[in-house]
């Protein structure tokens, strides 16, 4: 498992396609109490309540066989201490090696079910108040601040929860699972509109010569720079996210082959001239896909993905489109 996965603030889990957990992550275990080898191979349903797994048997599974994914499922684990805490659940199934695991990511509701439960319960004071008549205005007012002040809380706490859901923390753009998201909306507004766009995924030059020369907090700073510079010229419709690593991925909508290769040409060169103080000098090889009328998330991305090695294989600080290694001399 990745060290970052295993240190998110967030609980990780896979399981195969039997429903037995495959791994975990440090957080998932420190939350619940488990030692690793505890949950190895065990049915996930050994975690669930009973009424948890009528929900599982209801709704995740037909959800994860027909659409690939469930998003923003309350459910209750069970942990090592028997205690029922309740978890908000997003799982996502994929291929890996040929075998169908299922990722699922689990963010802790036990505060926030907590200030919902004391939001409710100050509302049902505050309508007592008003049918009181000898309720004192000063009563009515400490209630107002303290529904006004839970009401707060109740919002940050559904701020991070997004934010650990869709944002990259280290270039506070947005992160894969969100894109993921964008680019299977955008194919299908082409599949309904046929409304054009192209997808440009581009990798920073010799960048693990920068780690290995200045140090992972330079590389760090550089992939922020980057970002920065990304968010300040490209167009204000177009979707950017950090792809992993060094790689980005930009959703370019409206534009043709032509338009989107013109713009990631613009980036190539902008990015080439700008200031790059920390390192020297830093140049990015990009590979542009348009999307066709029958093109899928998959497709599209290893188009792209195609022509972004074409352009480091090729030399590097350029740009290529998926079109042009196919075309016709």
């Amino acid at each position: 498992m990745d060290a970052r996965l295993n240190e998110v603030p967030c609980g990780f889990l896979a399981m195969g396609q039997d429903g037995n957990i495959i791994d975990v992550n440090r957080t998932f275990l420190e939350w619940t109490g488990y030692e690793k080898q505890q949950l190895m191979n065990v049915h996930i349903e050994e975690l669930l309540t009973v009424a948890n797994k009528l929900i599982f048997h209801s709704y995740f599974y037909p959800n994860i066989k027909l659409y690939g994914h469930v998003c923003e499922l309350l459910i209750h684990l069970q942990h090592v201490d028997d205690k029922n805490v309740a978890y908000l659940m997003n799982a996502r199934r994929h291929q890996c090696d040929g075998i169908e695991v299922t990722d699922c990511i689990f963010v802790k509701m036990e505060k926030r079910m907590n200030y919902e439960m004391e939001l409710r319960t100050k509302k049902v004071q505050l309508e007592e108040a008003y049918k009181e008549q000898e309720l004192a205005l000063a009563e009515i007012k400490v209630l107002h601040e303290e529904i006004e002040f839970k009401q707060q809380e109740l919002m940050k706490i559904n701020t991070k929860l997004i934010e650990v859901s869709n944002i990259d923390h280290l270039t506070n753009i947005a992160n894969r699972r969100h894109f993921q998201e964008k680019i299977e909306s955008y194919i299908g507004n082409v599949h309904k509109t046929d409304q054009i766009f192209s997808l440009c995924i581009l990798d920073i030059d010799y960048f693990k010569k920068v780690n290995d020369t200045f140090g992972h907090i330079v590389g760090d700073e550089v992939l922020r720079k980057l970002a920065e510079l990304l968010k300040t010229y490209l167009r204000p419709q177009d979707f950017l996210a950090r792809y992993g690593g060094e790689e980005f991925i930009i959703i370019l909508p409206n534009a043709n082959a032509i338009e989107a290769l013109n713009i990631a040409q613009f980036l190539n060169k902008t990015i080439e001239q700008a200031d790059w103080k920390e390192v020297g000098s830093l140049t990015i090889s990009l590979g542009v896909a348009t999307c066709e009328e029958k093109c899928t998330p998959t497709s599209l991305i290893a188009a792209a993905d195609e022509a972004l090695y074409a352009s480091k294989r090729g030399g590097r600080n350029q740009v290529i489109h998926y079109d042009s290694m196919y075309q016709e001399s």
